[in-house]
């Protein structure tokens, strides 16, 4: 029986920035890997092409719900809306802090490094974001640089949806 090779998704109901989430989940389907969308919503969630609407998803699993041992990695799509309103949920941010504990891959753009934040987890470590991210990150004790992707330990970050090249390259070779 072939091993089963998924990543989480990890997703508020809108404001998700469209690119950062199917330009990950598309190069982790063409590497052999199974994303599945998980969200505190149900239903169908909203992404967005900065502040024009996108496209809706389906959500396969609230993170309620969620088992860390499920899943292989986690991917932490951006957009300003989705990373405010994740950091603000509970299960979200345990699910967060449980998978960077795991030690398994976690990668996560833009705006989702609140979510890291939120979590507790940048402390002592080295990570990017958007730009204007770069006090919250000092101030949870982490290391914040202006690079396109930087990979720290078993995370992996990134600034906007430029670097989505850069950072689906290193979520890829952290996944072997």
């Amino acid at each position: 029986m072939a091993e089963s090779r998924t990543i989480a998704f990890l997703v508020a109901g809108e404001g998700i920035e469209q690119a950062e989430l199917t330009g990950p989940w598309q190069a982790a389907e063409e590497a052999g890997w199974d994303p599945v969308l998980l969200s505190p919503a149900t239903g169908k969630v909203q992404a967005y092409n900065h502040l024009d609407p996108g496209d809706m998803f389906e959500v396969d699993e609230p993170v309620a719900d969620a088992a860390v041992d499920t899943y292989d990695a986690l991917v932490l799509p951006g957009g300003v809306a989705n990373g405010d309103e994740l950091r603000t949920d509970r299960d979200a941010v345990a699910f967060v802090r449980e998978f960077i504990g795991s030690g398994k891959p976690v990668a996560a753009i833009c705006h989702a490094i609140w979510s890291l934040v939120e979590a507790d987890v940048v402390r002592g470590r080295t990570l990017t974001s958007w730009p204007s991210l770069q006090t919250d990150v000092r101030n949870a004790g982490g290391t914040w640089v202006d690079e396109e992707v930087v990979v720290d330990g078993n995370l992996v970050t990134s600034r906007k949806p430029d670097d989505i090249p850069a950072f689906n390259r290193e979520l890829l070779a952290l996944l072997g």
